[in-house]
C-alpha cells in the first residue's frame, strides 16, 4: 500500500508537531444541502416533547387520583370514628347489667363511654388494617412490575441450549 504525501497534513499542536491524514473537505454549499431543515427538526422536537409531556401528565393525574381516593377514605374513617354512636344492643345489655349490680349512675356512664371508645378504636383499627392491605397490594404489584423484565431474561430459561442460542442471537 502506497501512501501519498498529499494525503497527509502537518499539525502543530502547541509545539507538538505531527502528521495526520487529511480530513475530507466539504464544500459549504454541499454541507448546507446535507443538513436537515431546521424548521422540520424543531417541529419534530416539539412533537416528541409534547408526547412525552402528555404521558407524564397522564401518569401524574393517575397518581393524584389514587392519592385523592386514599385521602377520602381516611377522612371518612375519621368521621365515622368521631361521630359513631355506641351500638344500642350493647348499650341495653350494659344498662341491664349495670342496674342489677350497681345503683350508681356514674358507673353506668363510665361503662357507656368506655364501650363507645373501644368500639371506635376497633373500627379505626379495622379501617387502618384494610388501608395497610391496600398499600401492601399496591407495593407488591409495583415490585412485580419492576421485577418482570429481569424474570423474563433468557438466562432463566430451562435448557442450556436455549440460553446459548439466545446469547448468540444478541
Amino acid at each position: 500500500m502506497e501512501i501519498n504525501e498529499e494525503e497527509w497534513e502537518l499539525i502543530n499542536d502547541d509545539g507538538f508537531v505531527y502528521k495526520r491524514l487529511k480530513r475530507p473537505r466539504v464544500h459549504p454549499t454541499a454541507a448546507a444541502a446535507q443538513r436537515p431543515d431546521p424548521e422540520a427538526e424543531a417541529k419534530a422536537y416539539r412533537e416528541r416533547k409534547k408526547t412525552v409531556l402528555l404521558k407524564l401528565k397522564t401518569k401524574y393525574q393517575q397518581e393524584i387520583h389514587h392519592w385523592e381516593d386514599l385521602s377520602n377514605t381516611l377522612k371518612s374513617l375519621q368521621d365515622r370514628t368521631q361521630n359513631q354512636p355506641p351500638p344500642t344492643i350493647l348499650q341495653d345489655q350494659t344498662v341491664s347489667f349495670s342496674q342489677e349490680n350497681s345503683s350508681d349512675s356514674s358507673y353506668q356512664e363510665l361503662t357507656h363511654t368506655l364501650l363507645a371508645q373501644v368500639e371506635a378504636q376497633e373500627a379505626t383499627i379495622y379501617e387502618v388494617s384494610r388501608l395497610c392491605d391496600v398499600a401492601e397490594a399496591l407495593c407488591s404489584a409495583e415490585e412485580q412490575r419492576l421485577m418482570q423484565p429481569y424474570i423474563d431474561l433468557p438466562v432463566w430459561r430451562p435448557s442450556p441450549q436455549e440460553l446459548m442460542t439466545s446469547l448468540l442471537e444478541e
